[in-house]
């Protein structure tokens, strides 16, 4: 063994083993968060050693992430994170053993998806219909299920529009995604999608960016840019406990609820394993059951 620290494990994790395995940008930045943290918490236990860590040490450390009301889901991915790091410690000769495989995270917390009722996404549409670069975001991401993150990395490029829009079946747009892991998609833009992307062109100011949506000063929309339009037209509707994601879930719902393929509703949403698409059945037989009462006939 060497008597590098862990520190200067975190250095070789970040600038060789993270490039060479091409993570997105977001993947390196968390996983670097998350292993600092614990190398912050260890050193306050005076293990800066890496041979010097055992399987307890990081058992408390999880158990430090719960009393600082960490979700489940953050703690998975700080799980996973650890898991990584000292599988390269051990690969990298800083250490004998991967004290982190035995580390068994937190199990996963049920929370059923916010899904928009019919009526409430109407109401978010009228909302935001006097403005002809909102309409078109909150159409887009309602026709599609596109992620916030997937939705600011669109450039104009991405785009395929039809000369003409109409409903008929073949006459469609197509947009290609640039999704989680840097995995690409091509979905369809429907007739609405369309409609409104073609009058939100109409309308795009002239400028040097390619972005497909550009703020007020010109400039390429943030992510947070667009969760504040979203919020804020959410806010105009009424409608509480919703979010950019729940936009999402309703485009995935509401379709299966209507009759759509779960396979082609998985293609849309990017979703590697069918399991986890499957999860929209349930919810539109909720949603059924839930406008079928109230608008009895």
């Amino acid at each position: 063994m060497t008597d590098r620290s862990l520190a200067e494990g975190l250095k070789e994790y970040e600038l060789i083993y993270m490039p060479a395995r091409n993570w997105a940008q977001k993947t390196r930045v968390n996983y670097r968060n998350d292993i600092a943290d614990l190398l912050a918490f260890l050193e306050k236990q005076g293990k800066t050693d890496p041979d010097r860590v055992d399987l307890q040490d990081l058992e408390a450390y999880m158990a430090e992430l719960d009393r600082r009301g960490y979700a489940g889901t953050t703690r998975r991915r700080k799980t996973s994170s650890i898991k990584s790091f000292f599988g390269f410690l051990k690969q990298y000769g800083y250490t004998n053993n991967n004290i982190a495989e035995r580390l068994i995270p937190p199990g996963r917390e049920h929370k059923e998806p916010r899904v928009l009722s019919k009526r409430e996404y109407q109401a978010l549409l009228r909302a935001c219909s006097h403005d002809i670069r909102d309409a078109a975001i909150i159409e887009l991401l309602l026709q599609t299920g596109i992620r916030l993150a997937e939705l600011a990395r669109l450039s104009l490029d991405d785009m395929d529009l039809p000369r003409r829009v109409s409903r008929e079946p073949m006459n469609t747009g197509t947009l290609l995604v640039h999704g989680k892991g840097r995995k690409e998609r091509t979905i369809t833009l429907n007739y609405k999608a369309c409609k409104a992307l073609k009058a939100w062109l109409k309308v795009r100011p002239e400028v040097d960016s390619n972005s497909l949506f550009v703020s007020k000063f010109r400039e390429p929309m943030s992510a947070r840019g667009y969760e504040y339009i979203v919020k804020k037209y959410l806010k105009e509707a009424g409608i509480k406990g919703a979010s950019v994601h729940t936009l999402r879930h309703t485009f995935a719902t509401h379709h299966v609820a209507k009759g759509t393929s779960l396979r082609t509703v998985q293609e849309a949403l990017g979703h590697a394993d069918l399991k986890t698409t499957s999860i929209y059945v349930q919810l539109a037989r909720e949603v059924m059951n839930k406008e079928l009462q109230e608008h009895a006939l």
